[in-house]
């Protein structure tokens, strides 16, 4: 089992951009979900604004998360976000664990994907892992990845939503995508993770599953277009 393919997704509920190696953390993976969308309410992510979904993320040479190319917190960033979420959406660094939908890492296995037959950007993991059977994820949780220096432990198999049914190239939505996911799947596929220890992962790595009695800090974020549980910046 080896390390296929890392994603890092700077702003939340934008395009990712792939790696190569990436730092991991106690807080996730080193520069991942830095900023979000807001709206007067609160969060806004792909599952109302699907339109969010297939605008590119990348980080700059800075470590700035920027928006097509732009820096997040300049006018050019701010108006494409308006014309993708509502004129009364913004951009908003927000580095707390509450940014992560549950855990902060989310791990896919190359059966499980090759079994949902689609782009597996559509399920927007964090790692990709390739040698794993189609069924395998299913009985992880609980368990632990040794990678490295780096140790991931896994909670749960992943809800899925309707994020799923976007196409990540184009934004045309799918429906049968989701029907597929709940009738081959019960609706759960890839794995709610987090760091517990942390350490540099590179695409090819080795990968090895162990048992684990760890159990994460926190688990669960905000709740889309619920006004925030405590003040951010």
């Amino acid at each position: 089992m080896h390390v296929a393919a890392l994603w890092r997704y700077p702003v939340k509920s934008l395009a990712g951009e792939q790696l190569q190696q990436a730092a991991v953390t106690t807080d996730g993976l080193h520069g991942d979900r830095l900023v979000h969308v807001r709206g007067p309410r609160g969060p806004l992510t792909g599952r109302t604004r699907p339109g969010l979904l297939t605008l590119p993320a990348s980080t700059g040479a800075d470590g700035v998360p920027r928006v097509a190319g732009h820096p997040w917190n300049t006018p050019a960033a701010a108006t494409l976000i308006r014309q993708r979420a509502g004129d009364t959406a913004e951009l908003r660094a927000y580095a707390g664990p509450e940014r992560f939908d549950i855990g902060n890492l989310l791990v896919a296995t190359d059966g499980a994907v090759a079994r949902f037959g689609h782009d597996v950007r559509r399920l927007r993991p964090n790692l990709l892992l390739g040698g794993v059977p189609g069924d395998a994820e299913a009985t992880w949780p609980g368990h632990a990845l040794i990678t490295g220096d780096a140790v991931i432990g896994l909670h749960s198999l992943r809800m899925r939503c309707n994020v799923t049914t976007i196409d990540p190239d184009t934004g045309h939505q799918d429906l049968d995508v989701f029907r597929r996911l709940r009738r081959d799947f019960g609706g759960e596929l890839a794995l709610n993770a987090w760091v517990i220890h942390p350490g540099i992962i590179r695409v090819g790595d080795s990968v090895r599953l162990t048992a684990t009695t760890a159990t994460p800090h926190h688990l669960g974020g905000w709740i889309v277009g619920a006004p925030y549980p405590r003040a951010i910046a």
